[in-house]
């Protein structure tokens, strides 16, 4: 049995990409870009991500333009934007940087869409204010994978952001991640006890040495009962 336990998972080296001042800085540049000359900055890991997703929930049976979505660290608000092109309305966004958020603000704002994002920190012991099973699908690209590289105490933020994603969806609801650090074993492992994979997006894969990887994995989960 070669199955991990949660306690079990090598942690990633820490990294500035795991604090909040490092996002603050950033999203504080960005905005002043954006302000200056309209650049909305850089999507993260690429548009095609993006793309990846939003076309799998256009083809889902179980996800249609009255689903309720949340963006689990929004950045500049880009994924909620193209669903809200595609005929979605009920969005939220939220991040735990206020940089983040009015940069996302203004630009739906620039573009006439009517998505929300608040600042909200999932890890905060009232979990943000976010109400219990409140949302069907909740998207994550890069937030998990952020919170992985925290220097203090990853292994602990990181169970306690599946606990509180698992809190705010909606039975049977789906979380929709995309990860870079992680590969798709490894996320399942690390799920396993809240949420069973209900699909793995197909990503670009390379090959190095004679082996085929992934650069990239993008997961659809769906949140079980916890056992007990």
């Amino acid at each position: 049995n070669n199955k991990q336990n949660m306690s079990d998972v090598e942690e990633l080296p820490p990294s500035k990409l795991g604090t909040k001042e490092y996002w603050d800085s950033a999203y504080e540049l960005e905005l002043a870009n954006y302000k200056s000359d309209g650049n909305i900055g850089d999507i993260w890991f690429g548009e095609e991500s993006i793309d990846r997703v939003i076309q799998w929930m256009m083809e889902s049976d179980v996800v249609n333009q009255q689903t309720s979505v949340i963006d689990v660290g929004s950045g500049n608000g880009a994924f909620l934007l193209c669903l809200a092109a595609e005929g979605f309305v009920n969005l939220l966004g939220i991040d735990y940087s206020e940089n983040a958020v009015e940069l996302a603000r203004a630009i739906a704002q620039e573009k006439k869409f009517n998505v929300r994002y608040e600042q909200v920190d999932l890890l905060s012991e009232d979990g943000g204010g976010l109400r219990d099973s409140e949302y069907d699908v909740c998207h994550d690209k890069g937030t998990y994978d952020a919170i992985s590289l925290c220097p203090e105490d990853s292994h602990g933020k990181r169970l306690s952001y599946i606990k509180a994603i698992h809190r705010i969806i909606k039975e049977n609801g789906l979380l929709i991640i995309t990860s870079c650090n992680w590969t798709n074993d490894e996320l399942m492992d690390h799920f396993e006890d809240y949420f069973s994979k209900e699909y793995i997006i197909p990503t670009p894969t390379f090959k190095f040495g004679g082996k085929v990887g992934s650069q990239i994995t993008c997961i659809v989960f769906k949140k079980i009962s916890r056992k007990m």
